[in-house]
Protein backbone atom coordinates (compact mmCIF):
# COMPACT_ATOMS: atom_id res chain seq x y z
CA UNK A 1 0.00 0.00 0.00
CA UNK A 2 1.25 3.41 -0.87
CA UNK A 3 1.92 6.19 1.38
CA UNK A 4 -0.95 8.44 0.33
CA UNK A 5 -3.35 5.14 0.78
CA UNK A 6 -2.68 4.57 3.77
CA UNK A 7 -2.98 8.26 5.37
CA UNK A 8 -6.67 8.24 3.84
CA UNK A 9 -7.12 4.50 5.14
CA UNK A 10 -6.28 5.11 8.58
CA UNK A 11 -8.48 8.60 8.08
CA UNK A 12 -11.39 6.81 6.71
CA UNK A 13 -11.17 3.92 9.73
CA UNK A 14 -10.70 7.07 12.05
CA UNK A 15 -7.15 6.58 13.29
CA UNK A 16 -4.86 8.97 14.19
CA UNK A 17 -1.47 9.10 13.00
CA UNK A 18 1.87 11.12 14.40
CA UNK A 19 5.17 11.44 12.20
CA UNK A 20 8.35 12.99 13.66
CA UNK A 21 9.90 15.73 11.80
CA UNK A 22 13.80 15.48 11.70
CA UNK A 23 16.31 18.01 10.27
CA UNK A 24 19.49 16.95 8.98
CA UNK A 25 21.34 20.10 10.60
CA UNK A 26 20.35 18.70 14.09
CA UNK A 27 20.90 14.96 13.62
CA UNK A 28 23.07 12.93 14.97
CA UNK A 29 24.33 8.99 14.84
CA UNK A 30 23.18 9.05 18.41
CA UNK A 31 20.19 11.28 18.22
CA UNK A 32 19.30 9.04 15.63
CA UNK A 33 20.06 5.54 17.40
CA UNK A 34 17.58 7.31 20.05
CA UNK A 35 15.15 8.68 18.17
CA UNK A 36 14.52 5.41 15.91
CA UNK A 37 14.21 3.00 18.78
CA UNK A 38 11.37 5.66 20.41
CA UNK A 39 9.64 5.70 17.45
CA UNK A 40 9.42 2.14 16.97
CA UNK A 41 8.46 1.57 20.39
CA UNK A 42 5.77 3.64 20.06
CA UNK A 43 4.63 2.82 16.76
CA UNK A 44 4.74 6.37 15.35
CA UNK A 45 3.23 6.23 11.63
CA UNK A 46 6.08 8.30 10.05
CA UNK A 47 9.19 10.35 10.24
CA UNK A 48 9.63 13.44 8.50
CA UNK A 49 13.12 14.61 6.96
CA UNK A 50 13.91 18.27 5.51
CA UNK A 51 13.60 21.71 6.81
CA UNK A 52 13.32 25.48 5.42
CA UNK A 53 16.84 25.82 5.63
CA UNK A 54 19.58 23.12 5.25
CA UNK A 55 23.56 24.64 6.30
CA UNK A 56 25.34 22.26 7.27
CA UNK A 57 22.95 18.73 7.40
CA UNK A 58 23.06 15.94 4.81
CA UNK A 59 19.29 14.87 3.94
CA UNK A 60 20.48 11.91 2.13
CA UNK A 61 22.88 10.49 4.88
CA UNK A 62 20.07 11.24 7.30
CA UNK A 63 17.61 9.53 5.18
CA UNK A 64 19.99 6.50 4.79
CA UNK A 65 20.48 6.44 8.64
CA UNK A 66 16.92 6.10 9.42
CA UNK A 67 16.67 3.70 6.74
CA UNK A 68 19.40 1.38 8.91
CA UNK A 69 17.69 2.16 12.42
CA UNK A 70 14.06 1.45 11.49
CA UNK A 71 11.18 0.01 9.09
CA UNK A 72 8.78 3.00 9.71
CA UNK A 73 8.01 4.79 5.99
CA UNK A 74 10.23 8.25 5.86
CA UNK A 75 8.79 11.36 3.78
CA UNK A 76 10.73 14.31 2.56
CA UNK A 77 9.56 17.67 3.87
CA UNK A 78 11.16 19.75 1.05
CA UNK A 79 12.38 23.22 1.79
CA UNK A 80 14.02 23.55 -1.89
CA UNK A 81 13.99 21.44 -4.94
CA UNK A 82 17.67 20.66 -3.95
CA UNK A 83 16.00 18.11 -1.15
CA UNK A 84 15.11 14.93 -2.99
CA UNK A 85 15.99 11.49 -2.23
CA UNK A 86 15.34 8.43 -3.66
CA UNK A 87 15.79 6.35 -0.39
CA UNK A 88 13.15 7.82 1.25
CA UNK A 89 9.45 6.65 0.71
CA UNK A 90 7.55 9.10 -0.53
CA UNK A 91 7.98 13.50 -0.82
CA UNK A 92 5.12 16.06 0.29
CA UNK A 93 5.13 18.22 -2.60
CA UNK A 94 4.78 21.37 -0.69
CA UNK A 95 3.01 24.46 -2.54
CA UNK A 96 2.80 27.23 -0.09
CA UNK A 97 -0.83 28.16 -0.82
CA UNK A 98 -0.99 30.81 1.90
CA UNK A 99 1.54 32.97 0.41
CA UNK A 100 2.05 34.93 -2.82
CA UNK A 101 5.56 33.65 -3.18
CA UNK A 102 5.48 32.62 -6.71
CA UNK A 103 8.23 30.38 -5.96
CA UNK A 104 6.86 28.70 -3.34
CA UNK A 105 3.88 27.99 -5.37
CA UNK A 106 5.61 27.22 -8.27
CA UNK A 107 8.84 28.02 -9.47
CA UNK A 108 10.39 25.35 -6.84
CA UNK A 109 8.18 22.63 -8.17
CA UNK A 110 9.25 24.13 -11.91
CA UNK A 111 13.39 23.12 -11.32
CA UNK A 112 12.30 19.97 -9.22
CA UNK A 113 10.34 18.45 -11.41
CA UNK A 114 12.69 16.12 -13.90
CA UNK A 115 14.43 15.08 -10.78
CA UNK A 116 11.05 14.20 -8.89
CA UNK A 117 9.93 12.06 -12.10
CA UNK A 118 13.58 10.14 -11.96
CA UNK A 119 13.38 9.30 -8.18
CA UNK A 120 10.47 7.13 -7.67
CA UNK A 121 9.21 8.58 -4.93
CA UNK A 122 5.48 8.22 -4.48
CA UNK A 123 5.05 12.16 -4.99
CA UNK A 124 1.73 13.47 -2.92
CA UNK A 125 0.94 17.91 -3.71
CA UNK A 126 -0.05 18.71 -0.23
CA UNK A 127 -0.79 22.79 0.56
CA UNK A 128 1.22 24.27 2.77
CA UNK A 129 -0.74 26.65 5.04
CA UNK A 130 1.36 28.67 7.48
CA UNK A 131 -0.10 30.11 10.53
CA UNK A 132 1.10 32.97 13.09
CA UNK A 133 2.61 30.77 15.69
CA UNK A 134 3.12 33.74 17.71
CA UNK A 135 7.03 34.28 16.73
CA UNK A 136 8.74 34.68 13.33
CA UNK A 137 9.90 31.04 11.92
CA UNK A 138 12.25 30.05 10.29
CA UNK A 139 9.51 29.34 6.95
CA UNK A 140 8.13 32.62 7.48
CA UNK A 141 11.37 34.40 7.11
CA UNK A 142 13.02 32.17 4.15
CA UNK A 143 9.85 31.75 2.65
CA UNK A 144 9.03 35.85 3.02
CA UNK A 145 5.35 35.04 3.47
CA UNK A 146 3.48 36.29 6.16
CA UNK A 147 1.57 33.85 8.17
CA UNK A 148 -2.43 33.64 8.27
CA UNK A 149 -3.65 35.58 11.37
CA UNK A 150 -4.73 33.32 14.53
CA UNK A 151 -8.25 35.23 14.71
CA UNK A 152 -8.85 34.66 11.24
CA UNK A 153 -9.73 31.22 10.86
CA UNK A 154 -12.13 31.93 7.74
CA UNK A 155 -9.12 32.55 5.92
CA UNK A 156 -7.01 29.39 6.69
CA UNK A 157 -10.33 27.57 5.89
CA UNK A 158 -11.28 28.95 2.66
CA UNK A 159 -7.33 28.65 1.79
CA UNK A 160 -7.26 25.12 2.44
CA UNK A 161 -10.68 24.46 0.65
CA UNK A 162 -9.30 26.06 -2.95
CA UNK A 163 -5.86 24.00 -2.41
CA UNK A 164 -8.96 20.64 -2.05
CA UNK A 165 -10.14 22.25 -5.75
CA UNK A 166 -7.29 22.86 -7.30
CA UNK A 167 -6.19 18.82 -6.53
CA UNK A 168 -3.97 19.12 -3.36
CA UNK A 169 -4.19 15.09 -1.54
CA UNK A 170 -2.99 16.74 1.66
CA UNK A 171 -3.73 20.20 3.73
CA UNK A 172 -0.69 20.62 5.93
CA UNK A 173 -1.68 23.73 8.47
CA UNK A 174 1.61 24.68 10.29
CA UNK A 175 2.68 27.19 12.87
CA UNK A 176 6.20 26.55 11.40
CA UNK A 177 9.13 25.20 13.04
CA UNK A 178 10.30 26.57 16.65
CA UNK A 179 6.62 28.17 16.91
CA UNK A 180 5.54 30.06 20.59
CA UNK A 181 2.16 28.90 19.98
CA UNK A 182 0.58 25.65 18.36
CA UNK A 183 -2.38 26.03 15.54
CA UNK A 184 -5.24 26.62 17.73
CA UNK A 185 -8.01 23.87 18.01
CA UNK A 186 -10.38 26.74 16.30
CA UNK A 187 -8.27 27.19 13.31
CA UNK A 188 -7.83 23.57 12.71
CA UNK A 189 -11.88 23.17 13.18
CA UNK A 190 -12.53 25.66 10.80
CA UNK A 191 -9.85 23.70 8.27
CA UNK A 192 -11.32 20.77 8.89
CA UNK A 193 -15.23 21.74 8.03
CA UNK A 194 -14.31 22.97 4.78
CA UNK A 195 -12.02 20.03 3.49
CA UNK A 196 -12.40 16.31 2.86
CA UNK A 197 -8.97 15.51 2.37
CA UNK A 198 -6.48 14.39 5.13
CA UNK A 199 -5.22 17.24 7.70
CA UNK A 200 -1.98 17.64 8.92
CA UNK A 201 -1.04 19.97 11.60
CA UNK A 202 2.14 20.87 13.22
CA UNK A 203 4.42 23.55 14.82
CA UNK A 204 5.03 24.57 18.25
CA UNK A 205 3.04 21.04 20.00
CA UNK A 206 5.01 20.76 22.75
CA UNK A 207 3.37 18.36 24.52
CA UNK A 208 0.22 15.39 25.03
CA UNK A 209 -2.23 17.69 25.68
CA UNK A 210 -1.44 20.00 23.03
CA UNK A 211 -1.63 16.95 20.53
CA UNK A 212 -5.24 15.48 22.29
CA UNK A 213 -6.77 18.90 21.42
CA UNK A 214 -4.90 18.80 17.63
CA UNK A 215 -6.89 15.78 17.01
CA UNK A 216 -9.85 16.38 18.95
CA UNK A 217 -10.37 19.61 16.78
CA UNK A 218 -10.16 17.61 13.47
CA UNK A 219 -6.10 16.99 12.98
CA UNK A 220 -5.82 13.25 11.11
CA UNK A 221 -1.74 13.38 11.87
CA UNK A 222 0.13 15.94 13.89
CA UNK A 223 4.00 16.63 13.47
CA UNK A 224 6.48 17.22 16.21
CA UNK A 225 10.06 18.04 15.47
CA UNK A 226 12.13 20.40 17.88
CA UNK A 227 10.92 19.77 21.31
CA UNK A 228 12.40 15.94 20.85
CA UNK A 229 15.62 17.34 20.27
CA UNK A 230 15.04 18.04 24.53
CA UNK A 231 12.89 15.88 25.66
CA UNK A 232 12.68 12.66 22.98
CA UNK A 233 10.60 10.46 25.53
CA UNK A 234 7.37 12.83 24.76
CA UNK A 235 7.19 10.88 22.04
CA UNK A 236 6.18 8.14 24.09
CA UNK A 237 3.55 10.73 25.97
CA UNK A 238 2.39 12.09 22.11
CA UNK A 239 1.62 8.97 20.91
CA UNK A 240 -0.67 7.53 22.89
CA UNK A 241 -2.94 10.48 22.25
CA UNK A 242 -4.08 8.92 18.93
CA UNK A 243 -5.94 5.89 20.83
Amino acid sequence: MGIYSRICENKLNGRKQLAVLVDPDKSTTSSLDILCQLCTEHQVDFIFVGGSLLTNGDLAATIKGIKERCSIPVMIFPGSHQQIDSNADAILLLSLISGRNPDLLIGQHVMAAPRLRASGLEIIPTGYVLIDGGNMTTVQYVSGTPPIPVNKPEIAACTALAGEQLGMKLIFAEAGSGATNAVSPEMIRAIKNDIQIPLIVGGGIRNAAQAQLSFEAGADLIVIGNILEKEPGLIGEIARTRF
